[in-house]
């Protein structure tokens, strides 16, 4: 009985850090996807990131000229039919071509970034 629960301890230890490092992971891409776009300004945090096969994350968090924090996610899901993304909760609606072409650019150099500063990986 007490090899079954110290071997259970055990597996929920591995899974618990293959999460986490994995957590940390997406956190890294999200920060240097964040840097894409240029400088960013203070008060300022932009992070983009794959967050599985189908789905992109775009967010923003920043203070509005009286100091208040603003925050705006989009999420873009990939479909056979197209691209669809969803703002801040509301409805999920197509993309236009330009936007399409905006976000292919992006997932580009995404890659190449992702790939070569986190992943040492040549492009």
């Amino acid at each position: 009985m007490l090899r079954k629960l110290k071997n259970q301890i055990i597996a929920q230890n591995k899974a618990l850090k293959s999460a986490n490092a994995y957590r940390e992971l997406i956190r890294q891409e999200a920060i240097i996807g964040g840097t894409l776009f240029g400088a960013l300004p203070k008060g300022h945090r932009r992070d983009f990131f794959c967050l599985d096969e189908h789905t992109w994350i775009w967010h923003e968090e920043w203070l509005d000229h009286s100091g208040e924090r603003q925050i705006r996610t989009t999420r873009y899901d990939v479909r056979p039919s197209g691209v669809v993304k969803i703002q801040d909760g509301n409805t999920y609606r197509a993309i236009n071509p330009a936007e399409a072409r905006n976000l292919r650019e992006a997932i580009g150099l995404y890659y190449k970034r992702v790939m070569s500063e986190l992943y040492c990986q040549p492009n």
